[in-house]
Formats: C-alpha cells, structure tokens, sequence
C-alpha cells in the first residue's frame, strides 16, 4: 500500500495537462492577434505615409497619392481596409504640404472586425523641385 499522500495526488497529471495546456493556447493565440493587430497598423502607416510622399511631388496631384495609398493597402492587408481615403493640402512643419487621412477596421478577431476603428494619418511637405 502506498503512503496516503502519494495516493491523493495520485491521477492530477492529466487534470493539470489540461489547464496548463488550455492557458498556453490562450496564450498563443493572444500573441498572433496582437502581432496580426501591430503588422496591420504597419502596413497602414506606411502605405499612408509612402501615398502622401508620391502627392507631395511637384508633378503629382493629390489624387495620385490616393489612388497610391488604396493600391498599397489591398496589396498589404485587403480591400475593405482601403476605404475613405482623404488627401488635403495642409502647412507640414511651417511649409505647405500633403496629409493622407483615412481610418480602417480594427481586425479584433482575426481579419474580421466586430466594432472599431483604426485612424491613420501622414503629412509629408512639398518637393522643392531644382
């Protein structure tokens, strides 16, 4: 027979596998959601950013940077991302220049977004052409 407290411990192995193991799937899962949450507000950022550098040419029009910036994000993360997408001529640091603004779904769960929004703006001066 064994001792009494080696036969009350006896079988917990597979009860602790099971919430040891469902804790570290949680755990998994979080961290690909956030990551998937950091790349997509990446991916948003630049395309904003790279958009409104192409308006701020001398020889471009504000509706190039647009057209740019939607091209950049279903590239990168998809067409419903790329909606809304508003170009202004605004004063950049003291000089004029371009903003691109738009906002995006949060992707809460997945690629899919229960409720949320992601607001993304870049502003970039004007090219001084030579």
């Amino acid at each position: 027979m064994l001792p009494r407290s080696e036969s009350t411990t006896r079988g917990n192995a597979p009860a602790e596998f099971v919430l040891v193991g469902a804790l570290l799937v949680a755990l998994a899962i979080a961290t690909l959601q956030i990551s998937l949450i950091v790349h997509v507000r990446t991916v948003l950022q630049a395309s904003a950013w790279e958009g409104a550098r192409h308006a701020s040419y001398y020889n471009t029009t504000l509706s190039d940077g647009v057209t740019l910036t939607r091209n950049l994000i279903r590239e990168g993360v998809g067409d419903r991302y790329a909606e809304h997408i508003v170009a202004r001529s605004s004063d950049v640091a003291g000089r004029p220049g371009v903003i691109i603004q738009f906002e995006s779904p949060f992707p809460a769960v997945g690629m899919w977004s229960p409720g949320g929004t992601l607001r993304v703006s870049a502003a970039v001066p004007h090219e001084i052409p030579d």
